[in-house]
């Protein structure tokens, strides 16, 4: 087993109780929807599966910080921000948790089940592991650098389809957020493709690690969005770039593909 499994068993035990407790709101009469600032939906699940997760890390001895969208930048009263990480690379020797409580909140709210936890560990500017747990769909995904990449245990690959045009594409949807250059831009590798969809988050990346589609792409995107999303692709063999071909998840957009197809899918929407 490689170093990067020092982590594992606190990404099992995070992702365990996250599923339980994102599912026991799940659908729940009681379950209460607010919007934040931007619009996003947000429930109490969001915050109690961080909080969770913040206090696990604490009392495991792991060497951890910790960023999340709950409690990364914008952080409660209660919790001294000075202490929190901000939204870029941790420095070089410090590793770091970065957590999305519930990556699909909008879904999770309107009782759509692809919503999920994401869970990913950054050191040195490399992320060295990541689970995406999924509960209502029943499915985890995970991967430790140079380990190779798993869906509740199976070892998983990418497709290995040769061109766009025969690609099944999923693609972050084109509404009102979007300018009209970004639209037609996005539209440009949906209309390339054999087959397109418009769905978003972090399942379509691991339908792309998993075989089923060929490429996913998301637009605007924070870190905890895309934390695990990139190993699990690679390490099942396929690619993870923004738009710039960089290897990264601070800059907003994000293209997974199978590798195959990657600079073709980059040179449309670029």
């Amino acid at each position: 087993m490689g170093f990067a499994h020092q982590y594992s068993a606190l990404l099992t035990a995070l992702a365990d109780q996250a599923d339980a407790m994102s599912m026991r709101a799940f659908r729940a009469d009681d379950l209460h929807v607010s919007r934040k600032g931007d619009g996003t939906a947000l429930t109490q699940a969001d915050g109690a599966i961080e909080a969770m997760a913040r206090a696990k890390v604490a009392a495991s001895g792991v060497a951890l910080d910790v960023l999340g969208e709950e409690m990364g930048a914008g952080a409660p009263k209660t919790i001294k921000s000075a202490t929190l990480p901000d939204e870029s690379a941790a420095p070089s020797g410090r590793a770091r948790l970065i957590i999305d409580p519930i990556d699909g909140t909008e879904e999770f709210s309107r009782g759509i089940p692809t919503f999920g936890t994401l869970l990913g560990v950054e050191l040195n500017g490399e992320i060295v592991a990541g689970i995406a747990s999924a509960p209502a769909l029943g499915t985890r995904w995970w991967a430790y650098r140079g380990e190779g990449a798993y869906r509740n245990g199976k070892r998983i690959q990418v497709s290995d389809t040769a061109q766009v045009s025969e690609a099944m594409v999923f693609t972050t949807g084109t509404g009102p957020s979007k300018n009209a250059e970004d639209r037609a831009r996005i539209r440009r590798l949906s209309d390339a493709s054999r087959n397109s969809r418009a769905l978003g988050g972090f399942w379509q990346h691991m339908l792309v690690a998993e075989g089923a589609i060929d490429a996913a792409l998301d637009w605007t995107s924070k870190p905890w969005d895309l934390a695990p999303l990139g190993i699990i692709v690679e390490e099942a063999g396929g690619r993870s770039t923004n738009l710039a071909g960089e290897r990264t998840i601070y800059s907003g957009n994000y293209l997974s593909t199978n590798g195959r197809i990657h600079d073709e899918a980059l040179r449309l929407l670029r």
